[in-house]
């Protein structure tokens, strides 16, 4: 293992207040040039001079302390907080977006990730060099995806020190029981080639009994506050530094979080696109700190065209001279979300990383856009585990009576494993 990627110490300093007060303005020196215009002697000329020349240089040294980088803090890296509940926080200055949110940890989450599912063999590797070099410092994985191997040999390889890169990993519902937990994380962290995540998740509410491909363990999958409190014991041995779940509706959150918790979820990582963007859980998660993450950000293979066609996404790609993909990234890092767009193609990556506010007028046009049709769900495992009910229903038990119902709350697509 490198060097580069031993543990960071837990005693790192606090990261600077990027968003700096703005300079003072020069109100007092107009008021002294009004009072004396017709009085000036070379002495006060000479004073005035002067003083002038001071407020200007204070301006610019604060100017260049609040727009310029100070060459210790890198926007869009994992730096390390005081530990000091929060709310999410981030530096916006003009058109440009927040790099990071803050967790209720202090860490810092950089906004936009490469999500790493169904990237082929042989191809991950190249997909986050590529993100690397490009600026990104947040890579999204799993141990599902069967790639961590090749994601950590090409964090090794990047030469960007460990503490510059946040990785995410998801325990898979086989390793819900609470002996198995550690176990999972421990197999992830000997993949990637790492001392610890920055955050781990719970992949899916459903576990599944050992030695079974689908076999629901009833118990843990009604209440997970067992496995949960293994997640909380991973942070506490610093193999963890953050901890949440994914896929988690409103009635299962509040069911997790109705236990007596030492550490509330921070991240939900859940489906999120124009196609389905779950207002109704993002403004609940708001309340409660919690962060949530968008997967499958722009819709899916299948949806990804019919996307880019939608009458308002192709008006602010014109508008603003970016592309349909920045168009919807830049939305959902808006809206208050990670983002994780995935792809392996270099220039695409590239592509999606680059990311700007959208004035008022059109957000609100795209988001009232997205909130006027059906919610269509690319992914949902409520048939494959045969559950008996849609585990998204928020009423967390409703009978899933034929196929076709479930079409026509989830729309179009499939279980996908590993998601």
């Amino acid at each position: 293992m490198s060097p580069s990627y031993h543990p960071v110490p837990q005693h790192e300093l606090p990261v600077p207040d990027i968003e700096q007060p703005k300079p003072e303005s020069n109100d007092d020196l107009e008021d002294f040039e009004d009072d004396h215009r017709r009085t000036f002697s070379w002495k006060r000329l000479l004073f005035l001079v002067l003083s002038m020349a001071a407020v200007f240089q204070a301006s610019y040294l604060v100017a260049h302390k609040v727009f310029a980088p100070t060459g210790r803090v890198r926007l869009g890296t994992p730096c390390r907080g005081s530990g000091r509940h929060r709310n999410f926080s981030s530096a916006v200055n003009g058109a440009r977006l927040q790099k990071h949110f803050t967790l209720p940890s202090g860490d810092k989450i950089p906004s936009v990730a490469l999500g790493v599912w169904k990237a082929a063999p042989n191809q991950v590797g190249g997909a986050v060099k590529a993100a690397l070099e490009t600026g990104y410092r947040h890579i999204d994985g799993a141990w599902a995806y069967q790639n961590e191997e090749e994601v950590g040999e090409a964090l090794r390889a990047s030469g960007v020190p460990r503490d510059q890169v946040w990785l995410t990993s998801k325990l898979w519902n086989s390793f819900h029981a609470p002996e198995d937990v550690e176990p999972a994380l421990d197999d992830s962290l000997k993949k990637l080639g790492v001392d610890y995540l920055d955050l781990y998740l719970i992949h899916w509410p459903i576990a599944v009994k050992k030695g079974t491909d689908s076999e629901i363990d009833e118990a843990l999958t009604a209440n997970p506050y067992p496995t949960w409190k293994k997640l909380e014991e991973l942070v506490d041995k610093g193999k963890v530094r953050n901890i949440g779940v994914s896929n988690f509706n409103i009635p299962r959150l509040r069911n997790l979080t109705g236990n007596p918790l030492k550490y509330k979820p921070a991240v939900n990582q859940v489906e999120l696109s124009f196609w389905n963007p779950q207002p109704e859980l993002l403004k609940w998660a708001k309340e409660n700190e919690l962060l949530l993450e968008a997967y499958s950000p722009l819709g899916s293979n299948d949806l990804v065209k019919e996307t880019f066609n939608v009458p308002e996404v192709k008006e602010i790609s014109r508008a603003l001279s970016i592309t349909p993909a920045q168009v919807i990234i830049s939305w959902h890092v808006q809206r208050g979300t990670i983002v994780l767009p995935k792809s392996v193609t270099p220039s695409r990556v590239e592509e999606n990383y680059h990311v700007r506010r959208l004035p008022a007028e059109l957000f609100n046009k795209l988001e009232t856009a997205a909130q006027a049709h059906p919610p269509r769900r690319v992914v949902n495992p409520s048939k494959r585990y045969n559950l008996g009910y849609d585990i998204f229903d928020d009423d967390g038990g409703v009978v899933v009576p034929d196929e076709d119902d479930v079409g026509e709350r989830s729309g179009p697509g499939r279980w996908r494993q590993g998601v």
